[in-house]
């Protein structure tokens, strides 16, 4: 009897351990959340539900104020979990996104090819005409949507004013990668495809479907957009979920997945206006050295970026389900950068001294 009561007990055992491994595996993951494009409600979630070092908290507050930011965000699978305003900023408030807002138009690219407007392989002078810039006209038959999209173009990128006279020829399309100013003619780009004004087109099918709230100021030196801290936060939401919002694919994922992929063998570390991290060398802006190693040592090396000058930035990384917003002064005033900065990496530490 003993030997049957055993057995009994091992097999009620075993029928439990195997329903408590049942019961885990099907525990449900978080789901993705969107902020309505209607109201200002946004989810939140504390930083102890993560398990996060809340002691790392105040110095990273801390360092972000000594470096001059506005306002700062973390998002996880799109719920708040830290929203910082610094120096006087406000939710409300709009602040420049220099060179970050290049994704927002090689975003709005992609939603004109995706609608059959334009073909990224094609030749600038299909929508623009020929004689866009100064090169001779066989080298600027070379320049494809493409090149724009990838700093390849060839141009002086010496020159920053983008007008005829300055778009001069350094080497054929393709063959060189040089930031520049260039990529602002993606906007004419669009103009000519949809025949509407950039700006409306982008407020139609990107803005409007995200419920962002902003502005663009284009000029000969920069266009830039400017919005508020949330605005910026749900653009990086939409490149966290690969273009899609809610139910809606609104930039084609294909087209997104070369976005923040290398787009050239000169600088893996460069997608589509998107910078990359967790390649094996980069180069940076007003210089054509290559430096080996990662473009973000502290950061996940999966994490993708819209960096401008001033370092304003929207960090993206898939692997934590995590959106990051920073928007400000220059961290270094006296030697404000273009783009990629030694402040990324930095910040890194301090972030990962929370999330960690």
């Amino acid at each position: 009897m003993r030997n049957i009561t055993c057995i009994l007990l091992l097999l009620l055992s075993i029928v439990s351990c195997s329903k408590n491994d049942n019961e885990i595996q099907q525990t449900p993951t978080e789901s993705m959340y969107y902020p309505s494009n209607t109201s200002a409600s946004w989810e939140t979630k504390s930083l102890s539900s993560l398990g996060w070092n809340q002691n790392a908290v105040q110095p990273l507050k801390d360092y972000l104020n000594q470096k001059g930011t506005k306002s700062f965000m973390i998002l996880v699978n799109g719920r708040i979990v830290m929203e910082e305003y610094f120096n006087g900023h406000t939710a409300t408030a709009t602040w420049e996104w220099n060179s970050a807002g290049k994704t927002l138009v090689a975003s709005t690219v992609g939603i004109a090819q995706q609608e059959n407007l334009l073909n990224i392989n094609n030749k600038v002078s299909d929508y623009l005409g020929t004689e866009w810039t100064s090169m001779p006209l066989n080298k600027e038959n070379l320049i494809t949507v493409k090149h724009l999209l990838t700093m390849t173009a060839g141009n002086d990128d010496t020159k920053q004013y983008v007008i005829k006279s300055n778009l001069t020829y350094i080497a054929d399309a393709g063959t060189r990668w040089a930031y520049s100013n260039i990529f602002q003619k993606l906007t004419d780009v669009v103009n000519k495809a949809s025949n509407k004004p950039f700006e409306t087109y982008f407020n139609e099918k990107l803005k409007s479907k995200i419920g962002m709230e902003g502005f663009w100021n284009f000029g000969t030196i920069f266009t830039i957009y400017h919005s508020n801290t949330k605005s910026m936060a749900r653009f990086g939401l939409l490149a966290l979920n690969k273009g899609k919002w809610n139910n809606e694919q609104i930039i084609n994922e294909s087209y997104f997945n070369e976005s923040v992929s290398t787009s050239q063998s000169i600088n893996p570390s460069y997608g589509y206006l998107w910078w990359l991290n967790g390649k094996t060398s980069f180069m940076i802006p007003n210089e054509q050295n290559v430096y080996q190693g990662f473009l973000v040592p502290n950061a996940p090396a999966d994490m993708y970026a819209a960096m401008g000058a001033k370092d304003q930035r929207i960090y993206v990384i898939p692997s934590k389900k995590m959106a990051v917003i920073r928007m400000g002064d220059a961290s270094d005033p006296v030697n404000p950068n273009f783009a990629v900065s030694g402040f990324d990496n930095e910040l890194w530490g301090k972030i990962n001294a929370v999330i960690n």
